[in-house]
């Protein structure tokens, strides 16, 4: 019954599960962010092609 009451109050576990949302909360808000940002790149990169292939044939 001791070991059950000692689990009871250990929080190290909760702690540590915490720290895996806050972790995983981080890795979502990243990915979005580098998605879009990648995106807004691609387009900055086909807008630069569009406009080289542009002069070239002129």
């Amino acid at each position: 019954m001791a070991f059950i009451n000692l689990l009871a109050r250990d929080e190290e576990g909760a702690t540590a599960i915490e720290y895996g949302l806050i972790a995983a909360l981080i890795a979502v808000a990243c990915i979005t962010a580098l998605q879009s940002l990648g995106e807004e790149l691609s387009t900055t990169m086909n807008t630069i092609d569009t406009t080289m292939a542009d002069s070239n044939s002129a």
